[in-house]
């Protein structure tokens, strides 16, 4: 298992990476924009989600190797991701990012990065209320 030199991963190590998912589902499991859509019990999520972002940052394919492509779009379509959704998903990573202490430039990159993403999975207009359709 081979990381990227000069990776973010390599420069933060697996520790920030867990430590920032750790802080980032603290925070989800108490969003009342994000409960609804995440599952009551947290284990495998935040497993699946280290593993990701491991390989995300240019650390070893750790979520190739056991789940195979991530095709993140097809894997959340059965979940409405409106852009309020696409928001309190980005406070809860920013607030992560904060408590995890990762430091400039990688937090600006990472994030960055995570809201390009999230731009990505967007699959729900909201309503002229707000709410989803």
């Amino acid at each position: 298992m081979q990381q990227r030199p000069g990776s973010i991963y390599e420069a933060i190590g697996k520790e920030k990476i867990d430590e920032l998912v750790e802080a980032f589902y603290k925070r989800v499991q108490k969003h009342p924009e994000l409960t609804p859509i995440f599952p009551n019990d947290f284990t495998e999520t935040i497993q699946k989600q280290k593993q990701f972002l491991t390989q995300f940052f240019g650390g070893p394919p750790l979520y190739v190797e056991e789940h195979g492509h991530p095709m993140l779009r097809a894997r959340h379509l059965p979940f409405e991701i409106t852009p309020k959704r696409r928001d309190a998903w980005l406070s809860c990573m920013s607030g992560a990012l904060t408590e995890a202490e990762i430091e400039e430039p990688y937090r600006s990159f990472m994030f960055e990065r995570l809201t390009m993403t999230a731009n990505h999975m967007m699959n729900t207009p909201e309503d002229e209320k707000g709410e989803s359709m």
